[in-house]
């Protein structure tokens, strides 16, 4: 399973890396904004995205609804990683075509349990 893991932080992207590798994912790309990411996702065909929503260049919201333009990631799991709480935002971030959504700080467990429910529910 291919994951990149998109978030302006390296330090976060550091411990996303390391929870994904601890949670038996090895192999995961990391981009430091939507996009980076972007041009990512067109040479190389991922499994699982997850992404922040408030990064330079280009936002995370942005990100997810110019992934969904492409034909081979109309399905594609996305997972939004964020210290945005609002409902708005959520809404938002549905309409463009997020499958979840998890509060920053994140504990590992639980996000490697939010992957694999959306992974799962994904391939139904």
């Amino acid at each position: 399973m291919k994951i990149l893991i998109i978030d302006d932080s390296t330090m976060l992207r550091s411990m996303l890396l390391s929870t994904f590798n601890s949670g038996g994912y090895t192999d995961v790309t990391e981009a430091e904004d939507g996009e980076v990411a972007l041009a990512k996702v067109k040479s190389i065909k991922f499994d699982f995205i997850i992404t922040d929503i408030n990064m330079p260049n280009m936002d995370g919201l942005t990100f997810i609804k110019e992934l969904r333009k492409l034909d081979n990631y109309i399905n594609t799991p996305v997972l939004v990683l964020t210290t945005e709480r609002g409902d708005d935002i959520k809404i938002e971030g549905k309409l463009a075509g997020a499958n979840g959504w998890i509060i920053k700080p994140f504990v590992a467990e639980q996000l490697l349990q939010a992957v694999n429910i959306v992974i799962n529910k994904n391939k139904q």
